[in-house]
């Protein structure tokens, strides 16, 4: 075990002041909440990458990536007399125990999925008792595309507006690929085969949350599939002299199946 955690978080805070102090480095100085944010982001990535290659090592050094972008705007918001990384640390700990009454109170919660429904009405409650005019008030605008549209989803759903059931969802999808199809793929309509297409995304990304399935974990582990298999079919090619500007369409048809059958195999 590691030296106190206390300890080494009251570091971390002082490397961040000497960072940012008159004497620090010029280029934590100059950074803001918004020049900062996409490293947030790409730090959260790269600890979910960690996750999903099953490296601890990876894990724990990216985990402190992420951490370090926490203590970074709570320094940014201290110097602006906005609040410190205390009252960060007090906020999540009081939102924790808010929404854990089983566990810090008197209610009782038979199940994670019986968990999962209080949290959620946790939260909703939160909500309306909040300035919010919207139940969509509060997604982040910065997520990706397809976590943000599941979100908006299941909170529009939370007041009914939704299908009984995956099937409607599904039903919406041929839906919109009929509209899509009636777009003349022509540049004077390029705006409306866009908001089509996305319409169409929108629609699977439904369904995906009616069938309980994570549509951006989904959509990650398919484009890991396709790298595989790619990579197989470009070692295949390699392997025969050529480039694979020499393949043709059947040999590539050819090739791509015995990538899939490869990667099933392994």
């Amino acid at each position: 075990m590691s030296q106190r955690p206390q300890k080494k978080i009251d570091e971390l805070l002082e490397i961040m002041a000497r960072l940012r102090s008159r004497d620090g480095c010029p280029w934590d100085q100059e950074q803001t909440f918004k020049s900062i944010a996409p490293y947030t982001i790409e730090e959260a990535y790269e600890v979910a990458d960690a996750i999903e290659r099953g490296n601890s090592e990876d894990l724990c050094d990216e985990l402190g990536d992420l951490l370090l972008q926490v203590v970074f705007h709570a320094r940014m918001a201290e110097e602006g007399g906005l609040f410190a990384f205390g009252d960060v640390v007090a906020a999540i700990c009081d939102k924790l125990t808010r929404r854990h009454p089983h566990v810090f109170g008197n209610e009782f919660v038979a199940s994670s999925a019986e968990q999962s429904q209080a949290w959620e009405e946790h939260k909703q409650r939160e909500r309306e008792t909040s300035a919010t005019t919207s139940v969509l008030d509060g997604v982040p605008v910065g997520l990706p595309a397809l976590t943000r549209a599941a979100k908006v989803g299941k909170r529009a759903a939370s007041v009914g507006f939704d299908w009984p059931d995956w099937r409607g969802a599904r039903a919406k999808i041929d839906e919109e690929l009929v509209e899509l199809k009636a777009v003349e793929r022509t540049p004077e309509r390029a705006a409306e085969l866009h908001a089509e297409l996305g319409d169409v995304l929108l629609a699977v990304v439904n369904l995906a949350r009616h069938l309980g399935v994570d549509a951006e974990a989904a959509l990650r582990a398919s484009n890991s599939r396709f790298e595989g298999r790619f990579r197989h079919l470009e070692d295949r090619v390699r392997a025969s002299g050529r480039a694979l500007r020499d393949v043709s369409a059947p040999e590539f048809d050819i090739l791509w199946n015995e990538a899939k059958t490869a990667a099933k195999r392994d």
